[in-house]
């Protein structure tokens, strides 16, 4: 028997990373999956983002475990598209269980060099596409009367950051979400939780534009490792992608049934350290 045994999961940024990983682990555990991914680049972005290709393996992944997926690219922006992947996937499973609001971006700049475009990117993916993804399923679950809600926040919505403000702002804004999701569905049986990683070994870290920002003396792969694991209270650089991955699998189990409003960090004790 496993833990999400019966149930269906939306998973949005399910193409690679964290979204991947979530989907994947909460297959492992018997659920179904809903599977939504944009695929295509956003020009304010400075690392490549995923493809349809990888939309695909993360499909081939799931079908090995033999658990049933929908996927479909859409954007996190669309209310429309969002919709129309949540339709079709109560057309093939009949009913959602799980929210995982996981899409996002990161960008960097300096307050005053941040350019409406970053803003506008990071904020209507990182918060608003936070909001649309639960909106298209809210409704469903208030009429069910069960749900559990898990949105990717960060260190960066519990603390301040500097060079990139906008990034901050949105994860801050997550938390707002949740704890307004609190007071509006607590009773309709819905849970509403988020949760807050360090820096997670993907390819939103892993770029040249993060260590340039991180370790500007040693602009390496090693040098970030060294200058983050300076960060974090346990002698890490950084978490993999399934130690979020089994958080959100606890918070979307009937082991979390009476776990909500809360901020679930999983940051190697950067919090404590550095705040």
């Amino acid at each position: 028997m496993g833990r999400m045994d019966g149930k269906v999961a939306l998973v949005t940024g399910a193409a690679r990373g964290q979204g991947r990983s979530h989907a994947l682990r909460l297959a492992q555990e018997g659920a179904d999956i809903i599977g939504v991914d944009l695929c295509k680049q956003i020009d304010t972005v400075p690392y490549p983002m995923s493809s349809p290709g990888d939309l695909e393996q993360t499909v081939s992944q799931i079908e090995e475990l033999d658990r049933r997926i929908v996927a479909r690219e859409a954007d996190v922006r669309s209310s429309a598209q969002l919709t129309a992947a949540v339709d079709e996937g109560l057309s093939q499973f009949g009913h959602i269980d799980v929210v995982c609001a996981n899409a996002g971006i990161f960008s960097t700049a300096p307050y005053t060099e941040i350019t409406d475009e970053l803003w506008d990117d990071m904020i209507a993916v990182n918060l608003t596409g936070v909001f649309r993804t639960v909106q298209a399923v809210l409704p469903h679950m208030i009429e069910r009367r069960s749900g559990s809600i898990i949105m990717t926040s960060s260190t960066a919505g519990i603390m301040g950051f500097g060079n990139f403000a906008h990034y901050t702002a949105a994860k801050h804004g997550v938390v707002g979400l949740m704890r307004t999701l609190v007071q509006e569905v607590s009773q309709h049986g819905i849970r509403a939780n988020t949760i807050h990683p360090t820096s997670v070994d993907t390819d939103m870290i892993q770029n040249p534009t993060l260590y340039s920002l991180m370790s500007p003396d040693d602009p390496s792969k090693e040098g970030f490792a060294a200058a983050f694991a300076s960060m974090n209270a346990l002698p890490v650089a950084w978490v993999e992608p399934v130690d979020i991955s089994n958080a959100v699998l606890f918070l979307a189990s009937d082991e979390s049934r009476y776990i909500t409003g809360q901020q679930l960090k999983v940051d190697a004790g950067f919090c404590e350290k550095t705040g």
